[in-house]
C-alpha cells in the first residue's frame, strides 16, 4: 500500500514538473517566439496559456507595447544653410518577433543602436531640404511624417515599425543664438529710435501749432484791447467835450481840483510859487456860481509855500 502511494506521488510530481516545463503564459502586452535547440519554430501573438516541448523548446518573450527611443541631440544643417541643434525621439513597435530575433537577437540594445543611425540619417536628409521657417511652423507635422516614412522603409527588415518621430526641441547653436539676439536687439533699438523721432516730430508740430494759436490769440486780444481802449478814449474825450460845452467854468474848476489832488497826493510834495501864480487861484477865492470862469484869487503880499 505504501509503495503504491509513493509511486502515485512520484508520478504526480513528474507530471507537475512536466506541466511546469511545458505550459507557459503570454500576457496581452507580450508576444513570444518558440525556439527548438536554438532554431525558431513558431511565433505566438495571442495572449493566454500555451504548450511547448519541455527541455527542448525555449520561449523568448518580446514586448508588444509601443516603445520609446530618445535620439541624442545633434547639429543639423537646414536647406537655407541655417544650423539647428535638434533633440528628437522615436516610438516603435516590434511587429515581427522572428525577423527581429534574426536581425538583432533578444535584447533591445542592438535595435536601439540601429534605430539611432536610421532616424538620425532620415532627420538629416529631410531637414536638409527644409527652411527654418517650415521647421518652426505648422509644417513640422509634414516634416515629421517624411522622417517617419523614411525610417520605416529602412527598418522594415528588422521586424519593427516606427510609429512616430518627433522633434522635442530645435535650438540654434550658441554662436548663432548670440548673433540672432544681437540682431533682435539692433532691430528693437531701431524701432525705438524711430518711435522717439516720430514722437519728437509730433511734439514739435504740436508746439508749433500751439505757439501759432497763442500768437494769433494774443494779436486778436491786443487788437481788441486797442479797439476798446480807443473807443473808451473817444467816449472820454466826447464826455469831456460835452462837459466843457455845458459848463466851462465847472469843468475848469474840476480840472484844477484834480491837479491839486495829484500834486499833494504823496504827502511830501512842496510847492514854491511866485506872487500872483494862477495855480493856486482857487485857494485864494472860490468861484461864484454865476461866474462863467473861476474867480481870480487876490494877490498875496509875499510868495506862498504850500505844504500838504
Amino acid at each position: 500500500m505504501n509503495r503504491q502511494i509513493i509511486i502515485a506521488l512520484a508520478a504526480a510530481l513528474v507530471v507537475a514538473v512536466l506541466a511546469d516545463a511545458s505550459l507557459f503564459t503570454v500576457t496581452q502586452t507580450e508576444q513570444a517566439l518558440i525556439t527548438q535547440l536554438g532554431q525558431p519554430v513558431r511565433v505566438i501573438e495571442q495572449p493566454g496559456l500555451h504548450i511547448k516541448l519541455p527541455l527542448v523548446q525555449t520561449v523568448i518573450v518580446f514586448d508588444h507595447r509601443l516603445l520609446d527611443y530618445e535620439v541624442p541631440p545633434e547639429e543639423v544643417i537646414l536647406g537655407d544653410q541655417r544650423r539647428l541643434i535638434v533633440d528628437s525621439f522615436a516610438r516603435f513597435r516590434i511587429v515581427d518577433p522572428l525577423r527581429y530575433y534574426q536581425a538583432v537577437g533578444v535584447g533591445e540594445d542592438g535595435i536601439r543602436a540601429r534605430l539611432n543611425s536610421v532616424v538620425s540619417s532620415a532627420l538629416r536628409r529631410v531637414l536638409g531640404n527644409e527652411q527654418l521657417l517650415n521647421v518652426l511652423s505648422s509644417q513640422r507635422g509634414r516634416i515629421m511624417g517624411l522622417i517617419r516614412d523614411q525610417s520605416n522603409t529602412e527598418m522594415r527588415g528588422f521586424g519593427i515599425t516606427v510609429e512616430d518621430v518627433r522633434i522635442r526641441r530645435a535650438d540654434l547653436p550658441e554662436e548663432n543664438t548670440q548673433a540672432v539676439l544681437a540682431r533682435m536687439q539692433s532691430e528693437r533699438e531701431r524701432v525705438a529710435k524711430q518711435a522717439r523721432a516720430e514722437g519728437a516730430e509730433a511734439s514739435a508740430r504740436i508746439r508749433a501749432d500751439a505757439e501759432r494759436e497763442r500768437t494769433v490769440l494774443l494779436a486778436n486780444a491786443r487788437a481788441t484791447a486797442d479797439r476798446l481802449r480807443g473807443e473808451g478814449e473817444a467816449k472820454s474825450i466826447a464826455t469831456y467835450a460835452d462837459a466843457v460845452q455845458r459848463d466851462p467854468g465847472f469843468f475848469q474848476t474840476w480840472r484844477t481840483l484834480q491837479a491839486y489832488r495829484e500834486a499833494f497826493a504823496s504827502g511830501t510834495s512842496r510847492l514854491v510859487l511866485t506872487q500872483g501864480d494862477e495855480f493856486l487861484k482857487l485857494l485864494g477865492q472860490a468861484p461864484r456860481p454865476d461866474d462863467g470862469d473861476t474867480a481870480t484869487a487876490p494877490a498875496p503880499a509875499a510868495p506862498v509855500k504850500a505844504t500838504p
